[in-house]
């Protein structure tokens, strides 16, 4: 083949790999879009500070306050991130720096089933062990009387669901971290949990806070085992033993129902809004914490 034609083929690789590239963009807005057209006649009707900061949600006399489903999101998936990060945290270093091939050999493929398994499953469990055990355990424990339906058994269930994608992703991180710095740490007399400390966390702080931002933002979304175990309780949660209402659970439990009440599928577009900004801002967020930290590290 000509020199003229390797050029050709990669100028129209690079220029197929370009679109693609401003096509997942343009989805991305055409989404952003169609929600907020969705949701625009509810604007004209109702102000945005009674829509977000209200937590009044009568659909019957057309009040829309979404506060207490926007709180119940935070507190499901803060519950879940302080679950789920130190335990995924602490196995993926193992996995990485203490287990042999045969302990991988064994562990990877329960990891690979954990994430194949559908949610509804999770969602079952969470009903039958994860919901009692809140129940009759954990809230005696604290004084409070609670049916077990909550905040913190949706954000057992969605910790454990977010594992495999959490864990793989640091395990992939860690392999970047190159293994004469290991070396390098050990020669010096440190033991390997200072090294760990010193060296492997800190060259991979970037890669392991992106592993946290894309697990949690998959768990910002979850629905279906959420829904069956929070709860489902319009109020303002104060606590992870009360009764909550996440954003996902409440779009997928209403849609489709009482649409004939005016401006009930616009609150309904607004609620997806809301969550699609909130993704898209903590997932900004990190981006703008990643580049500071590689910056500093470089």
């Amino acid at each position: 083949m000509s020199s003229q034609g390797r050029i050709l083929k990669d100028k129209i690789a690079h220029k197929v790999m370009l679109a693609f590239v401003w096509l997942t963009i343009i989805l991305l807005l055409v989404i952003a879009l169609g929600l907020f057209i969705k949701a625009w006649p509810l604007f004209k009707t109702v102000s945005i500070s009674d829509l977000l900061f209200s937590t009044t949600w009568v659909p019957y006399e057309g009040k829309f306050g979404m506060l207490s489903f926007i709180i119940s999101t935070f507190w499901v998936t803060g519950v879940a991130t302080v679950i789920a990060v130190p335990l995924c945290l602490l196995c993926a270093i193992y996995l990485s720096e203490y287990a042999n091939k045969k302990v991988i050999a064994w562990v990877s493929p329960l990891i690979d089933i954990l994430a194949g398994i559908p949610s509804v499953i999770f969602g079952i469990w969470g009903v039958i062990v994860i919901v009692p055990f809140v129940r009759d355990i954990l809230a005696p424990m604290f004084g409070v009387s609670s049916t077990g339906y909550s905040i913190l058994a949706g954000g057992i269930v969605l910790s454990i669901m977010v594992f495999p994608i959490v864990i793989y992703v640091l395990l992939e991180v860690f392999k970047t971290v190159p293994e004469d710095l290991r070396n390098a740490a050990l020669s010096l007399g440190a033991n390997k949990w200072i090294m760990i400390r010193k060296v492997l966390l800190r060259k991979a702080g970037p890669g392991i806070i992106s592993a946290i931002v894309l697990g949690f933002s998959r768990a910002l979304g979850e629905t279906l085992a959420v829904l069956m175990v929070v709860g489902n309780v319009v109020d303002l949660p104060s606590n992870p033993l009360e009764a909550g209402y996440p954003l996902p659970a409440m779009i997928a439990n209403n849609y489709g129902e009482l649409l004939s009440i005016p401006m009930y599928d616009s609150a309904l577009m607004l609620c997806a809004l809301v969550l699609f900004v909130i993704v898209v801002f903590f997932n900004i967020i990190a981006r703008i914490i990643l580049r500071r930290i590689e910056k500093k590290i470089s």
